[in-house]
């Protein structure tokens, strides 16, 4: 049965199910592109799942079959982006939204599908994993709109494809096919358009059976790795890897091994 996140928007739409939360961007006659609200809702949604202990796994999409998302909603720019003040509270919005998903200790799988771009192409890094529908488009046209691209962005797209892709993707602000995305290590692996869902609901459904402690350990020392080693906060991760060893679900794993048997892993 879906578990239905009530919101102050229908441009957004959440819900759970068998451990899996999904978040879907519902703007499709705008090809997804996130206005206000929808960013203003994220917090919800994330720290809904975040609390949630029957959510495993999360996975973004979009809504209809055109965009994942297409970018930021440009129209929405005159009252929302015109001057100091609207841009400050339009960044302070996108911010919150940003925490939001850095709060989840949960993964996340972008499932694309038509276009991503600009914020939609950031929106897709903010995920663990990213599946790809093979007419999928990417990019950051940011510089064919007089726009301003932080530093944050920029940084999290160089750590992830390098930096001749990245220069290629920013500086050009062209649209690049599924096939350079995974080229570049942008997407994780690229379907069919009719095998996009099925896969990554498989994927999500192996994440959602695995054992939560030790996803939330992985993820954690993954996320110190890009850190300055000066910074990275490796007590942390050591503590969650030892609290693995210290759960009962450890000893669930290995009594499940040894009976031949699917673990029923509890978070505990």
């Amino acid at each position: 049965m879906k578990n239905h996140v009530p919101l102050d928007t229908d441009k957004m739409l959440a819900w759970s199910e068998d451990g899996i939360g999904w978040m879907v961007f519902n703007n499709p006659d705008k090809l997804n592109a996130m206005g206000v609200a929808m960013n203003a809702a994220i917090p919800t949604i994330m720290h809904t799942f975040r609390d949630d202990p029957d959510v495993r796994v999360v996975v973004m999409a979009g809504a209809g079959d055109r965009a994942f998302v297409s970018g930021a909603d440009i129209s929405e720019f005159e009252a929302q982006r015109s001057n100091p003040e609207t841009i400050k509270k339009y960044d302070e919005i996108g911010a919150a939204a940003g925490r939001a998903y850095g709060e989840l200790d949960k993964p996340i799988i972008a499932m694309i599908q038509g276009f991503c771009m600009g914020g939609g192409l950031l929106t897709a890094l903010r995920a663990d994993l990213r599946i790809a529908s093979d007419d999928s488009q990417f990019g950051v046209p940011a510089a064919r709109l007089g726009l301003g691209y932080g530093y944050g962005g920029v940084k999290t797209l160089c750590d992830l494809v390098g930096f001749p892709a990245a220069q290629e993707i920013l500086l050009t602000g062209k649209r690049f096919p599924a096939a350079d995305a995974a080229r570049w290590g942008l997407v994780n692996r690229v379907t069919t358009r009719d095998d996009l869902e099925p896969t990554v609901h498989e994927l999500a459904a192996t994440i959602a059976q695995n054992a939560p402690k030790t996803i939330r350990a992985i993820r954690r020392a993954i996320q110190e790795i890009p850190k300055d080693p000066d910074h990275r906060n490796l007590d942390e991760v050591n503590a969650l890897v030892q609290a693995c060893f210290a759960s009962a679900d450890y000893k669930e794993g290995r009594t499940a091994f040894m009976e031949k048997r699917r673990p029923q892993f509890r978070d505990a």
